[in-house]
């Protein structure tokens, strides 16, 4: 079987590009934001922000059950459960934070550049990037399977991520409210 290219689909190429360039600018972004930001719900939308990008990834690859848990469980469960903790939490002391000094500056901006590269040098770079095939059985059937047999340890392990995260939620809520912590 012969395939030849098709100029009419030209378009949907370049715009399957521009979802992935989408999608990984935004994990990056909410990443940066998750981690750079001074307030703590500005870090936890941040976090959502980059989950929503990597679930986007996973949709593109052509994983949409993991792309669907993605959302569910860190995008619905974590963050909600984060942000409930941080709503429940007093407002803390305005304390004076000393600024890092600029050796540790440099020395964070250059392992950060220096894992940046690796990554793009060995991942992305090395292997073509595709869209996945679209045809992907959907039925209730055969995900209850998958997520049974092939997803098994994966689905445990995304159920000790939630507990862990609803745990450490409640510990912010009462340390915030004075009862944790030795009070």
């Amino acid at each position: 079987m012969t395939y030849t290219f098709d100029p009419n689909l030209a378009f949907y190429v370049h715009l399957a590009d521009a979802a992935f360039l989408g999608f990984a600018f935004l994990a990056l972004l909410g990443g940066v934001i998750a981690v750079g930001a001074t307030k703590l719900i500005h870090n936890v939308l941040g976090l959502a922000a980059g989950l929503v990008g990597v679930a986007g990834l996973y949709v593109y690859l052509g994983n949409h059950f993991i792309a669907a848990m993605q959302i569910l469980i860190y995008v619905g469960a974590v963050c909600i459960s984060l942000i409930f903790a941080v709503m429940l939490a007093r407002p803390p002391l305005e304390q004076e934070k000393t600024p890092l000094r600029l050796p540790l500056k440099i020395a964070g901006g250059f392992g950060a550049a220096l894992f940046a590269g690796l990554v793009v040098g060995n991942i992305v770079l090395a292997h073509p990037w595709q869209p996945a095939a679209t045809t992907v059985d959907a039925s209730i059937a055969h995900v209850g399977t998958r997520l049974l047999t092939s997803y098994a340890l994966v689905f445990e392990l995304i159920s000790l991520v939630l507990l862990v995260a609803i745990v450490g939620s409640v510990v912010l809520a009462r340390r915030g409210r004075g009862l944790a912590g030795g009070n």
